[in-house]
């Protein structure tokens, strides 16, 4: 079943052909300034079964890895949308909060546990993961 989503102002829509029965948590620096918030959530989708269509920017930077990291974001409200490194190989990694579906899909691995905020404990029956898997 493809999952089906858009930005805050809808021009940006993304289409994913995959089907993702479970999602991950990020709590790296990086993923909480993009998401505005302390931690993203996302799926890791093939890059062929992605379709972005409407206004997109993208933003380059070095991550902690040394990997360089493209955030893709909506060119007009500036919803994050994705994002890709050489460590995803021939996937990226799709932001599941402009999904009204993705509200259900359980999340099931927690990365860069080390930077969770203290207030915020981890979620019941999933993987913690200190950093970026290698």
């Amino acid at each position: 079943m493809p999952h089906t989503g858009s930005c805050l102002c809808g021009q940006t829509t993304i289409v994913l052909e995959s089907t993702h029965p479970e999602q991950i948590v990020c709590h790296c620096t990086d993923c909480r300034q993009t998401s505005g918030s302390a931690f993203s959530t996302n799926v890791l989708a093939p890059k062929s079964g992605v379709k972005i269509t409407g206004p997109v920017k993208e933003y380059s930077i070095k991550a902690a890895s040394g990997n360089t990291v493209t955030r893709v974001f909506c060119g007009n409200c500036g919803s994050a949308i994705s994002h890709l490194t050489a460590a995803f190989g021939d996937a990226q990694a799709i932001q599941t909060g402009n999904f009204p579906d993705f509200a259900q899909v359980p999340i099931t691995t927690e990365l860069f546990v080390k930077d969770r905020w203290t207030g915020l404990g981890p979620i019941s029956g999933a993987a913690q993961v200190p950093a970026m898997p290698v």
